[in-house]
């Protein structure tokens, strides 16, 4: 394993964090950054698109690009959210492969191996198996067997995102494979504006409050984002779904459920830029958005 190989060179670099969906990309990433930056929720396929997060230490600068979970697409929407994963490879300096310690590999952990493999330039990459601390030492030393037959040539590191495990052992390992280089970023912990955080904050509101499939049906569009000096900010957002039979669930009874998702949403965004927020919600239908080109385009997802 790698531990200490990086000497006081300045370095700075781009790492393709990338996973199935739910393995705790997003929640690692927050936790590097003591703040949070990303959307997470127990539920799958909470990321959607390519995010930076950017980690400034004394003598370096890692860039993560938390990545979207690749997993076989049903709709057009999944096949973009791949496609914004595989992207991550073109200006990566590094792959942080994760993998949950909890469970035996997926077929999508299975995929993207066979694809890490297969890249024409190969990359280091590093296997961080998450969540060790779910797991008994017997049942981890055999999962890290299994995964490490997923990509032999991979430095293989059993790490816990929420319970800060071996998170510093992570951070020396990958700060020795980035090349010499000065900063990208200054002053800058994201390359995503206030605004589209606050978007993908109210989705994932919604996933906390909404049940089965209908929060994955749910796309944020940030209308308004008005600074009001000392009394905050005004926020506007519309909320989409495909049917209309959703449209409802999303508002509940006399309004009881839009009334719970933006409260919620309004704390988290409140926490994410420490001003009070005053948070409008509506809800409007486009069917079968995720499967609509012009749409996805519209929303951000297809270019």
């Amino acid at each position: 394993m790698v531990s200490e190989v990086h000497n006081s060179a300045y370095k700075a670099g781009f790492v393709a964090v990338m996973g199935r969906p739910n393995v705790g990309k997003s929640t690692l990433i927050n936790t590097l950054l003591e703040q949070k930056i990303a959307a997470v929720s127990p539920k799958p396929q909470t990321t959607r698109r390519r995010q930076l997060g950017i980690l400034d230490l004394e003598n370096s600068q890692i860039i993560f690009a938390d990545t979207p979970g690749v997993h076989r697409p049903r709709h057009k929407l999944g096949e973009c959210m791949n496609k914004e994963a595989l992207l991550a490879f073109e200006q990566a300096d590094l792959i942080l492969f994760m993998g949950d310690a909890s469970s035996l590999p997926q077929e999508e952990d299975q995929q993207l191996a066979r694809i890490i493999a297969e890249i024409k330039l190969p990359l280091p990459v590093i296997l961080a198996l998450n969540k060790e601390d779910l797991v008994s030492i017997e049942v981890l030393e055999k999962r890290l067997i299994v995964y490490q037959d997923l990509l032999p040539g991979a430095v293989l590191l059993p790490i816990s995102a929420i319970g800060r495990q071996s998170l510093d052992v992570l951070l020396d390992t990958i700060i020795a494979y980035l090349p010499e280089h000065p900063p990208f970023y200054e002053d800058q912990v994201t390359d995503l504006f206030e605004r589209d955080i606050a978007a993908d904050l109210i989705r994932e509101a919604a996933l906390e409050h909404l049940q089965d499939e209908v929060p994955h049906s749910i796309a944020v569009r940030i209308d308004e984002y008005n600074e009001r000096g000392e009394h905050g900010a005004y926020i506007a957002g519309t909320m989409f779904v495909e049917r209309e039979s959703q449209k409802g669930i999303v508002i509940g009874q006399n309004g009881t459920m839009i009334k719970r998702i933006g409260a919620t949403a309004r704390q988290k965004i409140e926490v994410m830029n420490g001003r009070t927020v005053f948070l409008e919600l509506r809800v409007k239908v486009r069917k079968n958005w995720r499967d609509d080109e012009e749409t996805l385009r519209l929303f951000g997802f297809k270019k």
